[in-house]
């Protein structure tokens, strides 16, 4: 098992795949901030939109994800917040090119 620290919390979300875009959270800069106090994790992140139907979906995929991939997270607390909105210029370079087809 991994110990809970932020690089790892911010590896194991990288297997959470937005549905509709094929990328993970990260990638696409939906995560924006990860803390940790003791077994517990909290995670800051937003959607692409604030009408995005599957805040819910992405929400219980990060709590099950966390627990399965980081060793020792018995409690996870999912915040969404709005501000500031997402841009594509949150995304990472690799989440840039495979939106535009591997340019």
């Amino acid at each position: 098992m991994v110990a809970i620290t932020e690089d790892a919390v911010r590896e194991a979300l990288r297997e959470v795949i937005d549905p509709e875009l094929g990328i993970n959270i990260v990638d696409l800069g939906l995560v924006y901030g990860i803390e940790i106090d003791g077994a517990r994790v909290c995670v800051n992140m937003t959607m692409t939109s604030p009408a995005c139907p599957l805040g819910g979906y992405l929400k219980d995929l990060v709590d099950s994800t966390l627990k399965w991939r980081v060793g020792g997270v018995e409690e996870v607390d999912i915040n969404l917040v709005w501000d500031p909105p997402w841009d594509p210029d949150r995304m990472s370079e690799a989440a840039t090119r495979q939106l535009n087809g591997g340019r």
